[in-house]
């Protein structure tokens, strides 16, 4: 039954739920959290954590995407970035957020993240990321926004790619525009012999016709969390804990009408800490998508700082630039552990085995079908 709350006459809403109000209940068996495995695959690709590197250039360069790949994740390179801009933007990267002493707002430092995005995409450049990429030996994955797909998708593809993440802030399956001649997700999809990710998306019926284009798996969320600015640019959130529920109905229901294709849930927002990742594979993703806690890590090519792909678009900017942050560690630590952080904000794989073996499960799908309750956010 759903939860509707009348907010005036004429209007009802949803009730929809956040990660951090709803908490994992124990069973009566628990395990060794060296008996758990975390591991998943996606099409041919197996990975030894379910991560989803958020393809933003603060934390994900070619170097950064390769060793997210060499540790177990999945990491991304975004292919309208600086890294497809630009020789090496390293410097630009990290003169993005003001030095010590030097005064700057958060509309100058916007305007500066925006100034490093002015020079074209160089698809000659491009095509140079992926070999590198193919070189490291780590599944090779690259975003594009679904405006430009069309445009870059040949390059990727003509390099080698194993898989192709189409992301946007809020991606459907059905884009109507008078002006341009949309992306058809379902014909596109076809026609490619990789597997697609798509998304973001944040109902049920979204995220289901998502699964109907083919896509091999669906982003559920829209990656916010304290420096993203949709609800206040927009007027739009996502309470994760309800989209990814819905987004995992959705996937059950597709399976049975497919009779058996299975489309992995990948949970993009309000994901800082192990606790959360616990809840969000408890709320039936199959995966989580990291970002600013990556930028934690010794490696993170904006030397702490963070932002979302959004924050730097030239006409309506939907983020701010997180401060640099001192590094927890190297990705190693900050994946895996060890860790001497009791904040839940290092070994965040490790939170996880321990949160699964401390409820008895053995495997994520197991996992998935962990009691949940709801209480007061701290």
């Amino acid at each position: 039954m759903r939860d509707t709350v009348e907010i005036g006459q004429g209007k009802t809403a949803r009730r929809g739920y956040d990660l951090d109000e709803i908490a994992i209940v124990p069973t009566r068996r628990t395990r060794g959290s060296q008996d758990v495995s975390i591991g998943w695959q996606i099409d041919a690709f197996p990975f030894s954590l379910p991560l989803v590197a958020h393809p933003s250039d603060a934390t994900m360069s070619p170097r950064t995407v390769a060793e997210v790949g060499r540790l177990g994740g999945l990491g991304v390179l975004n292919g309208e970035g600086l890294w497809a801009r630009h020789e090496d933007p390293t410097s630009m990267l990290r003169s993005v957020w003001p030095k010590d002493g030097e005064a700057m707002d958060a509309r100058a430092v916007t305007r500066r993240l925006q100034a490093s995005y002015v020079d074209p995409i160089r698809p000659d450049l491009l095509a140079d990321r992926v070999e590198e990429l193919r070189r490291s030996g780590s599944t090779t994955a690259v975003r594009l926004s679904p405006q430009h797909t069309m445009e870059l998708a040949p390059v990727l593809l003509d390099g080698g790619i194993d898989m192709l993440v189409i992301q946007g802030t809020i991606v459907s399956a059905e884009h109507v525009s008078e002006h341009t001649a949309p992306l058809n997700l379902k014909e596109f999809i076809a026609d490619l012999d990789v597997p697609v990710i798509v998304g973001g998306c944040a109902t049920y019926q979204t995220a289901l016709h998502l699964m109907r284009t083919g896509a091999a798996g669906v982003i559920v969320g829209m990656g916010a969390d304290g420096f993203a600015t949709s609800d206040d640019v927009l007027g739009i959130r996502v309470p994760m804990a309800s989209a990814i529920a819905d987004a995992a109905a959705a996937r059950r229901d597709y399976l049975d009408e497919t009779g058996g294709r299975y489309v992995h849930v990948i949970a993009d927002g309000g994901i800082e800490c192990s606790g959360a990742i616990a809840k969000a594979i408890a709320c039936g993703a199959d995966a989580v998508m990291l970002g600013s806690p990556l930028a934690a890590a010794e490696e993170a090519p904006a030397a702490g700082a963070w932002w979302h792909t959004a924050a730097a678009h030239p006409k309506l900017p939907r983020g701010l630039v997180a401060p640099p942050r001192e590094p927890v560690g190297p990705l190693q630590t900050l994946l895996n552990g060890p860790s001497d952080d009791p904040t839940g904000e290092a070994n965040l794989f490790g939170g996880l085995r321990r949160s699964m073996a401390k409820t008895g499960f053995s495997d994520l799908k197991e996992f998935q079908r962990v009691e949940l309750t709801l209480g007061t956010p701290a």
